[in-house]
């Protein structure tokens, strides 16, 4: 299966899937995100928030969930399930996109870095699991939901090592097939 999204993501990603997905991240970053965060801020205060933290303990998301009081948790759940839900498809679609076009000139059809494409994916996958995890948690504040407040960490911190991930090997493409067309035009 997980070949199969891959090839495909080869097959449509060309240069102008990638620049609309760039337009669509950059238009996103500089429109959407700005507002969702004064937003957030302004109901949950300045406690703190899972999705932008690398790691925290299932004490520092009850204290969060504690800090935000009853309208910020209310708050923060429904932006894990209006705004969160759009915002990992945008830098998803964008990062898969990239890669999969900077990589078709980068290494040839048969090398396994041609799924490196499927990192984004996997990076969407662990931020929708946070925000179920995280959702769930904070909903059920001030009960504790033992397991999945561990398991929401751990699914943060692979969302942020997926998405970094994603960036920089979308930078090793770019820099390797620029590298590829230099060398090539050099030798001509």
């Amino acid at each position: 299966m997980w070949r199969t999204v891959s090839d495909w993501l080869q097959r449509v990603s060309n240069g102008w899937i990638a620049v609309a997905s760039l337009l669509i991240f950059l238009l996103f970053t500089a429109l959407v995100l700005p507002g969702q965060s004064s937003k957030s801020e302004s109901t949950t205060g300045i406690a703190g928030s899972p999705d932008m933290s690398f790691y925290y303990s299932p004490d520092e998301l009850y204290q969060m969930a504690k800090s935000y009081g009853a309208e910020g948790r209310q708050a923060y759940i429904r932006a894990r399930f209006t705004f969160d839900l759009v915002w990992p498809l945008v830098y998803g679609f964008f990062l898969a996109a990239g890669i999969s076009w900077a990589f078709r000139d980068a290494f040839s059809d048969e090398a396994i870095w041609q799924r490196a494409n499927l990192a984004p994916i996997l990076a969407v996958m662990f931020d929708y699991l946070e925000n179920i995890s995280t959702s769930l948690v904070i909903s059920r504040y001030p009960s504790s939901t033992a397991v999945l407040d561990w398991l929401a960490s751990v699914f943060t911190m692979a969302k942020w090592i997926f998405v970094a991930g994603s960036f920089g090997l979308l930078l090793i493409g770019i820099v390797v097939g620029i590298s590829k067309r230099v060398s090539v035009r050099s030798s001509q």
